[in-house]
């Protein structure tokens, strides 16, 4: 199963230009079975998507995870879920995060795996709240369980400690700023049962325009299905 995991900043662009046709047209690309997104619901009011459902409906070959609490997003605290037209969803998930700042997770059953998408905080001391509470809510499946997403952390080396002899941390390469890539700051973790055969940036001419984060990529198999 290839996933990516992808930063929209709610479809503006590093011209300044919101154009959510181009963000689905490098997830079209990047051609994953399953898209798990940030920033894909504006901030205020009732969060009204920035991926208009009709337009999912009729450029990609996607169908939208049932996670919004309303009408008119799409996701759960920005969070929310693609997945390929056809792939059954077992379970889908609001998970509720700590921190000074809202944040949230969400979570879909699908393919055998359990998928966790989050945005995690700006502070790291929040973030490794939000880590521990993302690993209890996993407790009892965290083998076949990945997370992704914008992890918010600057550093390859620390800031990942709850993860830590329970998943294994990929970070596929430098995806923030996407006009001059300098941190990997959107990454995943997986558990023991998964095996990640490749992975990347996507780091195309369209990719450097829509969004200030690059997509990252993952081809993720289950090692009971070899």
């Amino acid at each position: 199963m290839k996933i990516v995991s992808y930063n929209i900043r709610k479809a503006l662009g590093t011209d300044r230009r919101r154009d959510p046709a181009r963000i689905l047209s490098v997830l079209n690309g990047i051609d994953a079975d399953v898209a798990l997104l940030q920033e894909a619901d504006l901030r205020l009011g009732p969060r009204p998507t920035a991926l208009p459902r009709f337009l999912i409906s009729q450029e990609t070959d996607y169908q939208i995870a049932d996670l919004a609490v309303n009408d008119v997003s799409i996701g759960w605290h920005g969070n929310a879920v693609l997945l390929r037209k056809g792939l059954v969803c077992k379970r889908s998930k609001r998970l509720a995060l700590p921190g000074l700042e809202p944040r949230g997770a969400v979570l879909v059953e699908v393919g055998g795996m359990t998928l966790v998408g989050t945005h995690l905080g700006l502070m790291r001391r929040y973030r490794l709240l939000q880590m521990t509470k993302i690993r209890d809510y996993l407790r009892g499946c965290e083998p076949n369980a990945l997370i992704a997403g914008d992890f918010n952390e600057w550093s390859d080396v620390r800031g990942y400690e709850p993860w830590e002899n329970v998943f294994t941390l990929c970070l596929p390469g430098r995806s923030y700023h996407a006009r001059r890539p300098v941190a990997a700051l959107d990454g995943l973790a997986h558990g023991a049962g998964l095996t990640v055969e490749a992975m990347g940036v996507e780091t195309g001419h369209l990719a450097r325009l829509a969004s200030d984060h690059l997509p990252i990529w993952a081809q993720i198999r289950r090692r009971d299905a070899a």
